[in-house]
């Protein structure tokens, strides 16, 4: 099994895919509007970018799909779920805690020496 910062650095489309499992199974297009709310439109993922990477998420533990559906009457039956698994919790904790210590070099670094 692969260890968190072995997978490290995620790119932005895997870490803000991840953010948006953190707290709850969502449908690809799910995904892609909380992508697009987390980054204020920064980022919008197309679906060959989000099926590209959920396929190498699946593969490398961080994700797994869901066999659980919310209401079938309130959903389309074609939609696949996604959920993070232990280890994608690790790796998105160790990626948030890495751009951390990169924003605060980067401010201490920056804090004298730009004017």
């Amino acid at each position: 099994m692969a260890k968190p910062h072995e997978l490290l650095p995620l790119t932005p489309p895997v870490f803000h895919i991840l953010l948006a499992l953190a707290d709850e199974e969502r449908h690809g297009y799910g995904i892609m509007q909380d992508v697009a709310r987390q980054t204020d439109d920064a980022l919008q993922l197309g679906p060959g970018t989000l099926y590209g990477c959920l396929k190498r998420m699946l593969a490398a533990g961080l994700v797994e799909e869901s066999d659980e559906r919310p209401d079938p009457t309130l959903d389309d039956e074609r939609r696949r779920y996604y959920r993070m698994t232990a280890l994608g919790k690790r790796v998105v904790r160790a990626e948030a805690q890495r751009l951390t210590s990169a924003v605060m070099a980067a401010r201490s670094r920056l804090a004298g020496g730009i004017s």
